[in-house]
């Protein structure tokens, strides 16, 4: 398996802060980064500072940007100083709370419920895991948070938080070491 590290100047910023969009449907939000302000789309019953899987709620805290992944037959990486790992065709991310891998990557074909991470859409082209009931996994407190690309017309996701491809980008080329999101 090989790995993409972007070359270049390191940027300084390490914080995204992601906010509800004042005035407009709960799952449209705006992230900021380094002077950067961009629309975003969020979990479709808006943010919740009380995550329950499957509840479509984007959940309120800090979490840290953990890996990331993309899809190299697909398109360049971004730039930026995240390791990005290119998804393979079995991998898979597990939403069962029922099983000892909740909330864990698994290799496909995998009997329980799942997220395919090699999709036929372009959602997870390039997808951020997010440290959301990661590393102090609970169970049944929501799983496959991710930082993705959004459908242009920024349709509201199952809990995430999505960007168009041209903003993460833009977004990914200002992190610094070590990002965390800031997310209400």
């Amino acid at each position: 398996m090989t790995t993409h590290r972007s070359t270049g100047p390191t940027p300084a910023p390490r914080l995204l802060r992601v906010r509800r969009r004042p005035g407009t449907e709960p799952h449209l939000g705006l992230l900021g980064v380094a002077g950067l302000t961009v629309p975003c789309a969020l979990g479709r019953s808006g943010l919740t500072r009380f995550k329950r899987e499957g509840d479509g709620a984007t959940p309120v805290g800090r979490f840290a940007l953990l890996a990331g992944h993309w899809r190299s037959d697909r398109a360049l990486p971004p730039g930026g100083p995240l390791t990005l790992t290119p998804i393979r065709a079995d991998d898979g991310w597990c939403d069962d709370p029922t099983d000892g891998r909740y909330n864990r990557p698994v290799r496909l074909p995998f009997a329980g419920s799942h997220e395919t991470m090699r999709r036929a859409d372009h959602l997870y082209d390039v997808v951020i895991v997010l440290d959301a009931n990661v590393r102090r996994r609970a169970i049944g407190r929501g799983s496959a948070i991710f930082f993705h690309l959004a459908r242009e017309r920024l349709e509201p996701t199952a809990g995430c938080v999505a960007l168009r491809p041209g903003d993460m980008r833009r977004v990914l080329a200002r992190l610094g070491r070590h990002p965390m999101m800031v997310i209400g």
